[in-house]
């Protein structure tokens, strides 16, 4: 009679430890969104305060250049800048779409993770 109770108990057992596993990614994938969560946040902000701030450095010193050279050159001055603004633009689109492409794969910790459980049940 002790055969089917050991039996039960050892399926208890290893459902409650599946259970357990099951917890442990469900919390690794909670904290991995969470972390993303904030640092999206965080790198939006940072952005947006460095685009003000630079966006009206950039227009100061584009009028004060401009005022500088009124009556000599300013339209020289102006194309210059244009140019220059152009070129900035588009380097800096360029940058954010290959880091944008080149971003680590999404919950690659919990896929990882769960891999390696695979792997190790299969053995």
């Amino acid at each position: 009679m002790s055969r089917p109770a050991g039996f039960f108990h050892s399926l208890n057992s290893l459902a409650a430890t599946f259970v357990a596993v099951l917890q442990t990614r469900a919390d690794l994938i909670s904290t991995e969104i969470e972390e993303e969560r904030e640092r999206l946040k965080e790198m939006i902000l940072l952005t947006v305060v460095a685009l003000f701030c630079v966006s009206l450095g950039a227009l100061l010193f584009t009028l004060l250049v401009v005022v500088v050279f009124w009556d000599t050159h300013r339209l020289y001055v102006l194309g210059g800048f244009s140019i220059f603004y152009l070129a900035l633009g588009l380097f800096a689109g360029w940058r954010a779409r290959k880091k944008g492409l080149d971003k680590p794969k999404f919950l690659s910790a919990t896929l990882s993770e769960l891999a390696k459980d695979r792997e190790r049940l299969k053995s």
